[in-house]
C-alpha cells in the first residue's frame, strides 16, 4: 500500500470521524439552543412590557416566573380577532401571534407584538408593547440586528427604544400612521402637530432609521384590525380564578 494511499485513507477516516462528532454535539446541543432561543424571547418580551430593567441582571428563574406570571401568547386572525393558540390551525393562513399582558380586573394591559424589518445591513428584530386603548406605545425592544456600532447600532440602546413610549399610532384625525424615525431631533425636523408619530432620529444613521421606518409600518399594518378592536373596546380579559389562561369575549358593535 502507497504512502498517498494511506494518507488518503487517513485523511477520509478523520473527516468522517470528526464529521460524525460535529453531528453528535450538534443534536446533542440543539435542546439548549432552543431553550436559550426562548428565554431570550421571553426576556425581550419582558422588556417591550416594561418589567424588566435593561441595567439589572435577571436568572433563567425569574425571568421564566415574570413571563409566566404576567404574559399569554395569542393568536390574531386577519379580522383583528384574539384566538387561543391551542384552537388555531396550524394551516390557517395569516394567523399572527400576539403577547398579552396581563393587567388588573380589566384583564388586559397591553399587547406586545413581534416586529421583523429590514436594516441597512441585515435583518432588525424586536417587539413593540402597545397599550389597552390600542394606539399608545407602551415599550420597544430590539434584540437583534446587523447595523454598524455607533451609527445604525444605537437602535439598541435605552435612549433610543425608550423614545417610543408614549408615541402614538394614529394622527390627530385618529387616522393609522404607525410611529417613524425622524432626520434628526423632532422638535426641529417634525410639524409639532406630527411629533406624537415619531422619535428622534440616529445622528449619521438615515437610512438604518428610514428602513426601521418602513418596517414598523409594515408589521403594525399587519395588526392594525386587532388595534382597531383595542380603540373601539371591542376586547375584554376576564381572568378566570385560579386558571393560568384568560377567556375573551368580543362585544358586538
Amino acid at each position: 500500500m502507497s504512502e498517498a494511499f494511506k494518507s488518503i485513507c487517513f485523511a477520509g477516516v478523520l473527516c468522517l470521524t470528526c464529521g460524525l462528532m460535529l453531528t453528535a454535539a450538534s443534536s446533542g446541543l440543539k435542546p439548549y439552543q432552543q431553550d436559550n432561543i426562548r428565554m431570550d424571547q421571553q426576556k425581550n418580551i419582558l422588556k417591550a412590557a416594561g418589567l424588566i430593567d435593561d441595567q439589572i441582571s435577571y436568572s433563567r428563574q425569574q425571568i421564566n416566573q415574570l413571563y409566566q406570571e404576567n404574559i399569554i401568547r395569542l393568536n390574531v386572525d386577519p379580522t383583528g380577532l384574539i384566538i387561543d393558540t391551542a384552537t388555531a390551525s396550524e394551516k390557517e393562513q395569516h394567523i399572527l401571534p400576539i403577547y398579552i399582558l396581563k393587567g388588573d380586573e380589566t384583564g388586559i394591559e397591553a399587547y406586545i407584538m413581534p416586529i421583523q424589518t429590514k436594516g441597512l445591513w441585515g435583518t432588525i428584530s424586536g417587539y413593540m408593547a402597545v397599550k389597552k386603548d390600542g394606539e399608545t406605545i407602551a415599550g420597544f425592544s430590539v434584540y437583534q440586528h446587523s447595523e454598524t456600532p455607533g451609527l445604525g447600532g444605537e437602535i439598541e440602546k435605552k435612549w433610543f427604544q425608550d423614545d417610543f413610549v408614549g408615541k402614538k399610532l394614529v394622527n390627530t384625525h385618529g387616522d393609522f400612521v404607525a410611529v417613524s424615525v425622524a432626520k434628526g431631533k423632532t422638535d426641529s425636523s417634525v410639524p409639532a402637530d406630527s411629533r406624537v408619530n415619531y422619535v428622534d432620529g440616529i445622528s449619521g444613521a438615515t437610512l438604518t432609521g428610514k428602513y426601521l421606518s418602513l418596517g414598523l409600518k409594515e408589521a403594525l399594518a399587519a395588526y392594525e384590525p386587532v388595534s382597531i378592536r383595542f380603540r373601539q373596546n371591542n376586547i375584554r380579559c376576564r381572568l378566570q380564578d385560579q386558571a393560568p389562561w384568560c377567556e375573551y369575549e368580543i362585544k358586538q358593535k
